[in-house]
């Protein structure tokens, strides 16, 4: 299977969460689940992946930086939904196009002081990653045009969790929610949680023993995450964290 193909079905599984709730993407949702039950893709799941108005012009944009001519190389998809290297080829300048140019964000009196404080988080370390755009960008983005919740803040960012115990279609597994604490967003206490490992016909996670680790979005369990993918993970959701703190503490 080629990377190109490999970075398609990765996307999916963390874009089939908010798809199947209407939040953003195409109305495909049946098609797009059908394509995971089936372990199919091709250039038609690629089309529909192009739809995403907030995804796509990431992947484009962390492709272009670091000269990969595909989007949906698994470089770039692990680099978006996870964290990698490839991060580091983004500039401010090029961010800062991007969050005006292509997300059509704009400075007006109603949001000065949130456009502006982005602005300088762009000169502050941001990256092109989910998390820091789920946390940091103070609209919701899709077809839900308005400010996150705590909850739906957390259910957005890619999280990760311990897998405890498999029952049939459901995974309990121990994870750290997104919290808060003396005024700064941070991750709480582990807490357990029960979720569906199926939607419909589709297993997104197959081979899994207690002990795993797992990616989330939206309560989708995504990819069995190994070492070096935990610690990219982690690392670039304690940035996103730390740059939103300068909004919350503002």
């Amino acid at each position: 299977m080629s990377s190109r193909i490999d970075g398609i079905t990765r996307c999916t599984r963390y874009a089939c969460g908010p798809n199947r709730l209407q939040l953003c993407g195409p109305d495909m949702h049946h098609e797009v689940i059908a394509y995971l039950a089936a372990g199919a893709s091709d250039g038609g799941l690629a089309q529909i992946l192009r739809g995403f108005q907030t995804l796509y012009p990431y992947l484009e944009n962390i492709a272009h930086a670091n000269h990969i001519r595909d989007p949906f190389h698994t470089r770039i998809v692990e680099a978006y939904w996870i964290g990698n290297e490839l991060l580091d080829a983004i500039t401010p300048r090029a961010y800062f196009r991007h969050i005006t140019d292509i997300r059509q964000l704009r400075r007006t009196p109603s949001n000065s002081h949130a456009f502006d404080t982005l602005a300088e988080k762009l000169r502050h370390g941001a990256t092109m990653h989910h998390n820091f755009h789920v946390m940091n960008v103070w609209q919701r983005t899709g077809y839900v045009q308005e400010a996150h919740t705590l909850n739906s803040m957390d259910q957005c960012r890619v999280s990760w969790g311990t897998v405890t115990k498999i029952d049939g279609p459901y995974l309990t597994l121990k994870r750290q929610p997104l919290a808060t604490a003396g005024g700064k967003l941070l991750l709480g206490p582990e807490e357990t949680v029960k979720i569906i490992r199926r939607l419909n016909d589709a297993s997104f996670v197959d081979d899994l023993r207690a002990g795993d680790v797992i990616s989330l979005h939206w309560d989708v369990p995504c990819d069995i995450v190994d070492a070096r993918e935990l610690r990219n993970l982690k690392k670039y959701t304690a940035l996103a964290l730390s740059l939103a703190n300068i909004t919350v503490l503002s």
